[in-house]
């Protein structure tokens, strides 16, 4: 039995790459090595009877009930207006510097994704606004590219993203402690990213030119009227969502579950969508349905890893995993690395639910037991699961960026085409910086636990009980002899002589 663990990770591996939806080949290899381990005499085929009530008790899990609110409420607010107005102020804003696009592309990236959460309709919607306007004035085909598919994965990362609540469920910790553990490596991120734009416009000043002042069509209190327009309405409901659940840093009480969070959310997109004019029927159905098959998918993928997990288990499987890296060198830090580029790898397959929902339950037991904090671990991975969007060639930022780039050129919106040369080697600068920040996070976990509440921690060997002085005992003691022999000679009456209570019984009745 102690080699039918890595036979089934092997096979896992396998039919990932086979390219069938994963959900149904999990099912069907855990339920394949559930009768051959049955049929070996490995486990009873009672054991194979806990398969219900794992899949049930998936379904009446609250938390990812989470999921379909936040899908929807970002997928309501990528169509409402507000990237287009965000983009337009920013850019115009930050236009005339050198790199300013570039910087208006970041902020608008990071404020996008803590109110969406969807990478897909953030990449589609600042390619559509900003690349026509770079290619315009002359930037670095493989810098605009690059930029627009890096600010749009960082969403994954941006409370409250999906992959946030995710690892919440299967780590077990709490979805507000994993929010505001990620808004450190969040922030860092975009001051590596305004770094490296800002190192171009040093080193290669002509590839990121800033935008002539005459191409502002606003200026003064108008300009930034509309910069707080799109800011203000954005950072209400971030406060709205987040701080409810505890989700911000200094909020240390929660009011509302990230259900009910949730629920709040999708309420204030429909709000923010009625304030754009752009509430309609069409933009509901197409927003529901993208939720449905969204949720669909994530349940279905849940149901198959557990499907396995359980028969993976059953097989000793953890035991295999435990042993396999409790024996690393160089300890947590040895554990922490070689764990990245497993994941790092495993992205250029899968994508962040599947690694979620497969590899994080095999992990996770271990960390914990090596001490690691799961708060730190959980934000780690989900720095690492950024670079699955930026991948050559399997990215799907990559692929959207592509597609809505040959949608442009066929409209005309942008003179010559995009070449997949410049999409794919514009990448590799932002996945080494992605990876950057993964080092930085692994040495410096005071990037995530900066935000957490401080735990307070009592040391049993120093407890200390103070106890009073002998002198007092004894005076206590007197004091207390003294009150019983005075109720005792009340009670006898007048002229009744009392023994002291020290005198030795002289055996008479």
């Amino acid at each position: 039995m102690q080699d039918f663990a890595p036979l089934m990770f092997g096979g896992l591996i396998v039919i990932m790459l086979i390219g069938f939806p994963v959900a149904f080949s999990l099912s069907a290899l855990g339920l394949l090595c559930g009768f051959i381990a049955i049929e070996m005499g490995w486990f009873p085929a009672a054991f194979m009877a806990n398969l219900p009530f794992n899949v049930f008790g998936i379904l009446s899990n609250e938390l990812l009930l989470a999921i379909p609110f936040f899908t929807l409420m970002g997928s309501i607010l990528e169509k409402c207006g507000l990237a287009e107005d965000m983009l337009d102020s920013m850019g115009q804003l930050f236009g005339p510097t050198r790199g300013g696009l570039g910087y208006s592309v970041i902020i608008v990236g990071f404020i996008l994704g803590a109110i969406t959460g969807t990478v897909a309709g953030q990449v589609i919607a600042m390619a559509m606004i900003s690349l026509p306007v770079m290619m315009r004035y002359g930037y670095n085909m493989r810098y605009a590219t690059g930029v627009l598919a890096a600010s749009g994965t960082i969403t994954q990362l941006v409370p409250p993203s999906l992959v946030l609540v995710v690892m919440a469920d299967q780590l077990g910790q709490p979805v507000g402690d994993m929010y505001k553990g990620a808004w450190g490596p969040s922030i860092l991120q975009v001051l590596i990213f305004a770094l490296y734009t800002f190192l171009l416009t040093r080193i290669r000043p002509a590839d990121l030119p800033g935008v002539p002042a005459s191409a502002r069509t606003l200026d003064g209190w108008a300009l930034w009227k509309k910069c707080l327009r799109g800011i203000i309405p954005s950072a209400i409901l971030i406060f709205a969502v987040l701080g409810s659940m505890g989700g911000l840093p200094g909020i240390n009480t929660a009011i509302a579950t990230p259900t009910e969070a949730g629920a709040m959310g999708a309420v204030g997109a429909f709000i923010l969508a009625a304030l754009h004019r752009r509430l309609s029927w069409p933009m509901i159905k197409e927003g529901m349905t993208g939720t449905m098959r969204i949720t669909a998918m994530v349940v279905f993928i849940l149901i198959g890893s557990r499907v396995f997990s359980l028969v993976f288990q059953g097989v000793d499987g953890a035991v295999w995993i435990e042993h396999l890296l409790t024996g690393l060198p160089g300890g947590q830090t040895g554990f922490l690395i070689v764990v990245n580029i497993f994941i790092f790898f495993l992205a250029f397959f899968l994508d962040f639910f599947e690694i979620a929902f497969i590899i994080l339950p095999m992990l996770g037991p271990v960390a914990e037991k090596m001490g690691i904090n799961m708060i730190w671990f959980g934000v780690l991975l989900c720095v690492n699961m950024q670079t699955s969007f930026m991948h050559p060639p399997f990215g799907f930022a990559l692929f959207y960026l592509r597609g809505i780039s040959d949608t442009l050129f066929k409209n005309g919106a942008i003179p010559v085409k995009v070449e997949s040369k410049d999409i794919y080697l514009g990448a590799i600068p932002w996945v080494l910086l992605q990876l950057l920040l993964v080092v930085i996070v692994i040495f410096a976990p005071q990037t995530v636990t900066v935000f957490l509440d401080k735990k307070v921690k009592i040391d049993v060997d120093k407890v200390q009980i103070d106890m009073p002085a002998q002198e007092e005992n004894n005076a206590s003691a007197e004091d207390e002899q003294k009150t019983v022999d005075e109720l005792f000679r009340n009670a006898a009456g007048p002229g009744t002589a009392t023994a002291p209570a020290s005198a030795p019984d002289s055996g008479q009745k």
